[in-house]
């Protein structure tokens, strides 16, 4: 399953979830971020938070959804916004019609940098518990209205 993670600057939030789906999506989810309007680098605290807990970051880079639009793309079965920006602005349509579900989370580099170590852990062990949840999903066997429902009930949480 091929699943892009949408947030506004695509530097905190998404790099997190895209980092936690491909490392524990174990060859059946391939994961990217991208935002609407990309910082341009990734948040310093995302890449020390996912270095100490053992995720190769050397890939990581902030990038716009332009990158997903295009016929050389690839075609997206989900796609998650965790930032409510996001989830309100139009989002273009990318080829499949993937199943689309907002997983909003506080924005941890809003913290006070002297609170960042807290913010970003909170917001990794949200995102963390929610891919676990999906991933606990037998997702393959899911038709898109079942799997939209399941993936909206696991960002409530």
């Amino acid at each position: 399953m091929n699943i892009l993670v949408l947030c506004t600057g695509n530097s905190a939030r998404s790099i997190l979830l895209e980092s936690i789906l491909n490392r524990f999506g174990e060859g059946r989810v391939t994961a990217w971020s991208a935002g609407s309007k990309p910082a341009g680098q990734v948040h310093p605290q995302s890449l020390r938070l996912l270095q100490a807990k053992g995720f190769d970051t050397s890939a990581a880079r902030s990038k716009s959804w332009d990158e997903f639009e295009g016929p050389q793309a690839p075609v997206m079965d989900a796609v998650i916004t965790v930032c409510g920006s996001a989830a309100a602005e139009p989002c273009p349509i990318w080829p499949g019609a993937p199943v689309r579900a907002h997983w909003g989370v506080e924005d941890p580099a809003a913290a006070a940098e002297a609170d960042w170590d807290e913010a970003f852990e909170t917001a990794y062990a949200q995102l963390k518990r929610r891919a676990d949840a999906f991933l606990a999903l037998d997702f393959e066997a899911l038709d898109a209205d079942k799997l939209r429902d399941r993936m909206n009930l696991i960002g409530q949480d």
